[in-house]
């Protein structure tokens, strides 16, 4: 029997490929492209089928891409950047959908009601926020661009530093009172699953017998709590010093600084809409950096 003519790609086929490579599921990657996961399935094999590789290998906890994957995934994203730039129009102004990461209390404490600014300025620029502790990536277009808390460790990036990042505690009047009556503190603070972050650990380090009353994921969330006179929260000074309800503290050290990076892909320096927005960021970083250092 002769062997079967294969056809080129079908770029539907490479668009949900490159779904299911950023998400890792067929349900979220149908999710985000508002298809069926039955659809993802079988795009995913027509387009193994059409080259003749095994791109992905499914697991108990997803689907990850095989070498063949991996390859054929650096030439997908080449194409996607390549129809975006098409689909920006003769005018070349910013068009399409930039993707922001960034921690929950950056996000929420500063990022998105500056952001929002954005899309009035560029009416063809669309931006997402997206919350992580973890360091999304990259390379699997999880997001355009980064904001991280220390130097990144990646392969093909370019990391430009935003801020220094320091901390205090904060608490309300009535808390900074019982302090200087000598009452012992109480903490507002991370959850088990985030008692790795490193505020959290030097909460634990330095006052390891000390109450913690309130646990939260995010530090805007342990912000409010402090707020609402749960107990006194170790705070990045932009999200403690937000809150007028809140003031500085010192029941203890405070932990040094830490440094917020910019990170994007190599590929994408010359994208003007990315380059917009990480622009845009750089000046709203540079304008408040005293509101991040606690200047």
């Amino acid at each position: 029997m002769a062997d079967r003519i294969r056809t080129g790609p079908d770029w539907e086929d490479i668009r949900l490929f490159i779904a299911l490579a950023r998400h890792g599921s067929l349900s979220a990657a149908a999710r985000a492209l508002s298809v069926n996961h039955a659809t993802v399935s079988r795009r995913i094999a027509s387009l193994e089928d059409s080259l003749g590789e095994r791109l992905v290998e499914r697991r108990p906890d997803g689907y990850v891409l095989t070498p063949a994957g991996d390859r054929i995934l650096a030439a997908a994203n080449a194409m996607e950047i390549a129809a975006a730039t098409m689909a920006r129009g003769a005018d070349g102004g910013p068009r399409g959908l930039v993707r922001i990461s960034a921690t929950p209390g950056l996000a929420q404490g500063f990022l998105v009601a500056r952001l929002a600014r954005l899309p009035a300025r560029h009416p063809g620029l669309d931006v997402e926020v997206s919350t992580d502790i973890r360091a999304v990536s990259l390379e699997r277009r999880e997001a355009d661009i980064a904001l991280r808390i220390g130097r990144p460790q990646d392969g093909d990036v370019i990391a430009s530093r935003l801020a220094g990042l320091g901390f205090g505690f904060y608490a309300t009047a009535e808390w900074r009172r019982r302090l200087a009556r000598g009452v012992a503190p109480a903490f507002v603070g991370f959850d088990e699953a985030n008692a790795h972050l490193p505020e959290a650990a030097w909460l634990t380090r330095h006052f390891p017998r000390a109450r913690v009353a309130f646990h939260t994921d995010n530090q805007f969330a342990q912000a409010v709590a402090a707020a609402a006179g749960a107990g006194i929260a170790l705070l990045p000074h932009f999200i403690g010093r937000a809150d007028r309800r809140l003031g500085p503290c010192a029941p203890g050290p405070a932990p040094p600084p830490r440094e917020l990076w910019l990170v994007k892909r190599r590929q994408d320096r010359t994208d003007p809409s990315i380059r917009i927005v990480t622009d845009f960021l750089a000046g709203i970083f540079a304008e408040e950096s005293k509101l991040f250092e606690g200047g």
